[in-house]
């Protein structure tokens, strides 16, 4: 899968985060570095301006993906710690 070269930071750092092993309470408080949040911020406001380059909606979409997964992830450990 060929990511867009902005996300990459977005990605890296979910993939290093999950790499480095995880427990239920590290995936409830992951959270983004600033740089990647900022850069997610200028994506949105871009798009509700229409002005985002077909490369940057790709990053865009990528980048909506792994929230979603980060959400389900955060969704399951919430319910394991609950469990125990």
């Amino acid at each position: 899968m060929n990511t867009p070269p902005q996300t990459t930071k977005v990605y890296n750092e979910i993939i290093d985060f999950i790499a480095a092993g995880t427990t239920p309470e590290s995936v409830v408080n992951f959270q983004l570095s600033d740089s990647a949040k900022d850069r997610l911020e200028d994506l949105v406001y871009k798009h509700k301006l229409g002005e985002l380059t077909p490369e940057e909606k790709r990053e865009l979409n990528y980048c909506l993906m792994l929230e979603h997964i980060m959400i389900l992830a955060k969704g399951r450990a919430y319910k394991c710690i609950k469990a125990e």
